[in-house]
């Protein structure tokens, strides 16, 4: 069994990042909606299936899939497992293991990631069936009145205890606080999310250290310093990755071997830019790449539409999209690459 370095270098490895295929019944359902797709299990599997069996894109580009526990368990449909589809690929299997984020007493618009309690036997069961790293997104609010001291502390401390538990389990945990672009208001400027990431950064580490987490057999899945959503300032790729990389370079230990970032409410082709960005400016420790949901697969979705005659073009335009972003992680893309397709 490789070590928890060795599966988290393998995450990381030049020119390949994660796909976050956990999106839970809510979200898939208001995906769903946009091509008219009711959802049901199969509907889930076979649109989960049509990515995952997507071979260019597979094997050539994502290193791992973040899957559900129902995924996790699930067969497509000729009864081949997920797991062993990936396995076919080369791509390590990983499980979303939290339970959601709730309001937190006494804050306004503040929440808490939920999913500690029997969390140590179900690492144990999910290891034993294939999966070799975990997900645990802590979600961080910004407003006039967020985030607060104490929400920013009461979710880097779960975090912390879920990372020590994922190395207990001999999980590679990935750790993902995420400072919110699209939450309400979502008009902060670029400058206000630099300092919120700071904070919960410098926080996040504390706790880890403090929990005893093996920092060497960890990734961290972050936000990058960008505007609100609905900010009027529209920094360029270059300002985004200069403020994401300071940010990053004053709170992230050397001894980290990856970080991998979510797209946070950013358009497909912002997420690819900004990443290649920061890969350009060469100053990074650790290897930076992508762990995208949408940014990754809503191009596929739109070319699918729930109809199986649409496979091919479906699966060509994951590729695309995952290609596009492999060379963002190795500072190669540029735009006319994105348009030639």
């Amino acid at each position: 069994m490789p070590s928890l370095q060795e599966t988290a270098r393998q995450l990381v490895s030049k020119g390949t990042g994660i796909l976050a295929a956990d999106e839970s019944e809510g979200t898939i359902a208001k995906r769903f909606a946009v091509i008219g797709l009711p959802v049901t299990f199969e509907t889930r599997r076979d649109y989960r299936e049509m990515l995952f069996r997507s071979r260019e894109a597979m094997s050539r580009y994502i290193s791992g899939v973040i899957l559900t526990e129902e995924t996790l368990k699930q067969d497509a449909a000729d009864g081949t497992p997920f797991v062993a589809l990936l396995a076919d690929v080369n791509a390590i299997p990983g499980i979303k293991v939290d339970r959601g984020a709730f309001e937190m007493p006494g804050t306004k618009g503040e929440k808490i990631t939920e999913g500690l309690d029997g969390l140590r036997q179900r690492l144990k069961h999910y290891a034993e069936i294939g999966a070799r790293f975990a997900k645990w997104r802590g979600v961080i609010a910004v407003s006039s009145y967020a985030p607060s001291r104490n929400g920013i502390r009461a979710n880097a401390h779960v975090l912390a205890r879920y990372a020590a538990l994922c190395q207990e389990a001999g999980i590679v945990p990935v750790v993902e606080p995420e400072v919110l672009a699209d939450g309400e208001p979502g008009d902060h400027g670029i400058e206000r999310c630099a300092e919120v990431t700071a904070e919960t950064l410098a926080t996040v580490f504390d706790e880890l250290r403090l929990a005893g987490v093996d920092l060497t057999g960890m990734l961290l899945k972050p936000n990058m310093v960008t505007p609100g959503v609905r900010s009027q300032d529209r920094p360029s790729a270059d300002v985004i990755a200069r403020r994401t990389l300071d940010v990053l370079k004053a709170h992230v230990p050397a001894s980290v071997p990856g970080i991998a970032f979510l797209s946070g409410g950013q358009s497909d082709e912002a997420a690819t830019a900004n990443l290649s960005a920061m890969n350009r400016l060469g100053e990074a420790p650790w290897a930076l790449t992508f762990s995208y949901g949408r940014a990754l697969q809503t191009a596929a979705l739109l070319a699918w539409g729930g109809d199986a005659r649409n496979l091919a073009p479906a699966q060509a335009a994951f590729a695309h999209r995952a290609k596009m972003n492999a060379l963002a992680a190795q500072g190669e893309w540029a735009p006319e690459l994105d348009r030639a397709a």
